[in-house]
C-alpha cells in the first residue's frame, strides 16, 4: 500500500546503478535508495526520473525498478515514478504499472513530439495528461515544466488550463530557468483556489530559487547532497539567512561542477561523485551517455573536497 504523498520539502531523484554489461545492478541500486532514505528530513524519493536514466529503460525494467524500490524503502518514504514516453498510450501503461506497484505519485515529463510546435496545439498536451490521469486513478501528479529553448516549455496560460482540467496535478517541477517566470509560477500557482506547489529543480542556483518561496525541491543533485539540500531548505524556511548562506557556500562548488557544459553529463557526474564518496562501486551509464574524462573526475573530487565531503588525501582518480 502506497504512503501518502505531500508535494513539499526535499525530494531527491535517485540514480540507477548498472553493471559492466549495462544491465541493472539491483544490489547497488537498493543500497543507493537505502542511503537516501536514511537522510533525515527528505520528503520522498523520485525513482525513475532523468537521474535514473529513465530514457534508457523499457517498461519491464521500470516495473522491476518500481518493485525493488518499494521492497527496499517503500515502507519508509513515498516514492515518485517518472512517466517518460513519447506515445500517450505508453505513458498510460507506465502510469498504470506505477499504480499497480504501489507507488505514491507520478512525475510526468512532456512528450518529445510537442517540441515541434506543441505550444500551438495545447489540446495535444491536455489529452496526453488526461490519458495518464485515467490510468493513474487517484495518484497525485507532478507536472514537469521545461526551459524555453527545449521546445517543451508549456506557456503559462496553457499550464493554468491544464491544471484546471487535471485535478490530480498537485505540483510542478519547475525548470523554466527564468527568474522572472519562476517567481510568477511560485506566487500564482501556490495561491490558486486549488494550490499547485512549486518544487524547484533550479539546482544550479538553488538558494536563489528557494528564497522566492518554493514549497520544496526535486533534484538529481539530491542523489549526492540530499543532506545539504535539507539543511538549506530548512534554513530558508526558518528565515536564517547566515545559515542558508553558509550551506550554500558548501553547495556552490558542487553545483558548479555538476551543471557545467555539456549539461547532459550532469547525472553522469553525480554517479562519479558517488563513486568518489564510496557510495557506488563504479559509474556505468547507458549509451548514448558515455563516461566522463579522468580530468573531469578530478575536478569533481576537488569540488567535493571544497564542500567538505571528501578528504583530499582519500582521492584516487
Amino acid at each position: 500500500m502506497s504512503l501518502p504523498f505531500h508535494p513539499e520539502g526535499v525530494i531527491p531523484a535517485c540514480l540507477l546503478a548498472f553493471k559492466s554489461d549495462f544491465s541493472i545492478d539491483e544490489k547497488w541500486s537498493r543500497k543507493h535508495l537505502s542511503d537516501l532514505a536514511a537522510v533525515e528530513g527528505i520528503s520522498a524519493i523520485t525513482i525513475t526520473g532523468h537521474a535514473a536514466e529513465v530514457h534508457a529503460l523499457d517498461l519491464d525494467e521500470q516495473r522491476r525498478v518500481a518493485a525493488f524500490s518499494m521492497e527496499e524503502v517503500g515502507d519508509r518514504l513515498p516514492l515518485v515514478h517518472g512517466v517518460y514516453a513519447d506515445a500517450s498510450h505508453q505513458a498510460q501503461r507506465i502510469a498504470r504499472m506505477a499504480r499497480e506497484e504501489g507507488l505514491s505519485a507520478l512525475l510526468v515529463i512532456p512528450p518529445a513530439p510537442l517540441s515541434l510546435g506543441g505550444h500551438l496545439r495545447p489540446e495535444m498536451l491536455f489529452r496526453h495528461f488526461e490519458m495518464i490521469a485515467e490510468a493513474a486513478g487517484d495518484l497525485p501528479i507532478i507536472f514537469f515544466q521545461y526551459q524555453h529553448h527545449s521546445g517543451l516549455h508549456t506557456p503559462f496560460e496553457t499550464m493554468l488550463k491544464l491544471f484546471e482540467r487535471i485535478p490530480q496535478i498537485v505540483a510542478i517541477k519547475d525548470w523554466c530557468h527564468d527568474g522572472y517566470e519562476h517567481e510568477r509560477n511560485i506566487r500564482t500557482l501556490q495561491a490558486l483556489e486549488r494550490p499547485v506547489n512549486v518544487l524547484t529543480t533550479h539546482s544550479a542556483w538553488l538558494m536563489s530559487s528557494l528564497v522566492m518561496g518554493c514549497k520544496g525541491l526535486l533534484s538529481g543533485a539530491g542523489s549526492v547532497v540530499a543532506d545539504l539540500q535539507v539543511q538549506l531548505f530548512r534554513a530558508v524556511q526558518a528565515g536564517d539567512l547566515p545559515l542558508a548562506q553558509a550551506v550554500n557556500d558548501r553547495l556552490y562548488p558542487i553545483q558548479q561542477a555538476f551543471y557545467r557544459a555539456p549539461f547532459l553529463d550532469m547525472h553522469n557526474r553525480m554517479k562519479e561523485a558517488n563513486v568518489l564518496l564510496g557510495r557506488l562501486p563504479k559509474a556505468i551509464v547507458r549509451p548514448p551517455l558515455m563516461k566522463i574524462s579522468s580530468g573531469e573526475i578530478a575536478d569533481l573530487a576537488e569540488a567535493l573536497s571544497a564542500a567538505g565531503l571528501l578528504k583530499p588525501e582519500t582521492v584516487h582518480v
